[in-house]
């Protein structure tokens, strides 16, 4: 798949803005602040319903107006004419409003697996040397790229986390017992919500993480100018990962048995202990791990082959994604830019955007933009 033309209305700092795309590589080039990331970033935002650069909406909504709205029209494939129109309302503080083909949905996330990108920036060295948090988003959000239905998995454990813990604090500085029938059962129905949708997720993460870990291994490999060998296992702090995997229904037990036996805990700190919020992906070069021994090349490289990984991945299971590439190449050595740009060669569409157009590998070739305050111009193709 691949975006044949992105229009922006309010959004960051357009006003308003128009780009007609094509297939294979797509490079905005301009200094810095004049709107390159902003322009790929917001085919981010209608593919995955968020930012890698922000938490909230508020930021993506041009200044001095209520809403934003970001529209694309998607073609199948190369060889595949059909397309759809995407469209989504950002309005900070309420619901974001999509469209599909002009025609309402009734959520946003409805929109989810029209468009899937893999987007690789410089933030994405936190996934390397960040908290558990940064390796759990990369991984849902993979699993939400493969299977769109765990959006809502994902937002519905998130809901249920929060009203459990919200239960909890009310209940902590009290030791030892639960006090109150009631209350017990009330913990209980929370219990049983978080194991069955906690399951769920852990199971999909696991299979995910399964399938990448081979690309993993070769992406690196194929990046990095050395011999070790890259690696990613699924720890669980609440040890219901074995070597012969479980079930979804034997996985929500052990949860379920881990939730009672330190309830006792929780209910004095007031927070949920168990679960897959509190689970991490170990990331290793050879035999040690990432976070805290990797160089920053290392970690450079090995941040890149995550995504790399998850876009070969994606397509192994039929999914042409659009590769994104945010300001990377200037993070790179020669070497690294150049075994970058053999393994993304062959994409269907490719967005990069550079302060410096030499940064990019002339290999890459395609088409360049110019991006300048607030205006983006097509120039002259380049020739491979």
């Amino acid at each position: 798949m691949y975006v044949t033309n992105l229009h922006l209305v309010d959004y960051r700092s357009y006003a308003e803005v128009q780009v007609p795309l094509h297939p294979g590589v797509c490079v905005f080039v301009g200094s810095n602040g004049q709107g390159k990331t902003n322009l790929v970033e917001a085919v981010e935002y209608l593919a995955t319903l968020s930012s890698h650069r922000v938490a909230a909406d508020a930021p993506l909504v041009r200044s001095g107006t209520e809403r934003a709205t970001v529209r694309a029209r998607v073609q199948a494939g190369v060889d595949d004419s059909r397309s759809l129109l995407l469209e989504l309302d950002i309005v900070p503080g309420r619901a974001n409003r999509a469209k599909l083909n002009r025609a309402p949905l009734k959520r946003a996330r409805d929109l989810l697996g029209a468009l899937v990108v893999v987007l690789f920036s410089p933030e994405d060295l936190s996934v390397v040397k960040g908290d558990p948090s940064e390796r759990r988003r990369f991984l849902d959000d993979l699993l939400v790229a493969r299977w769109p239905r765990f959006a809502g998995i994902r937002a519905d454990y998130e809901r249920v986390l929060k009203q459990r813990n919200a239960l909890l604090k009310s209940l902590s500085g009290r030791t030892g017992r639960v006090a109150g029938a009631d209350v017990a059962a009330t913990l209980d129905t929370w219990d049983e919500h978080l194991s069955q949708l906690g399951a769920e997720l852990v199971v999909a993460r696991v299979a995910t993480l399964t399938d990448l870990a081979g690309h993993v291994a070769d992406a690196y490999a194929a990046i990095a100018p050395v011999n070790n060998e890259a690696g990613a296992t699924y720890v669980s702090g609440s040890a219901v990962v074995a070597e012969t995997p479980l079930s979804r229904d034997e996985l929500a037990e052990v949860l379920r048995a881990r939730m009672a036996e330190r309830r006792p805990e929780e209910v004095a700190r007031g927070v949920s202990l168990v679960g897959p919020h509190r689970d991490d992906v170990l990331l290793r070069i050879g035999d040690l791990p990432a976070k805290g021994y990797a160089s920053h090349g290392e970690s450079w490289s090995l941040a890149c082959a995550l995504r790399l990984a998850a876009f070969r991945l994606l397509r192994a299971d039929g999914i042409e994604p659009v590769l994104i590439l945010d300001d990377v190449f200037a993070e790179l050595d020669h070497t690294r830019r150049q075994r970058l740009a053999m393994g993304i060669a062959d994409a269907e569409q490719v967005l990069i955007t550079a302060a410096v157009a030499e940064d990019v590998p002339v290999e890459l070739g395609g088409r360049r933009y110019r991006v300048d305050s607030g205006t983006v111009t097509a120039e002259d193709e380049v020739d491979d």
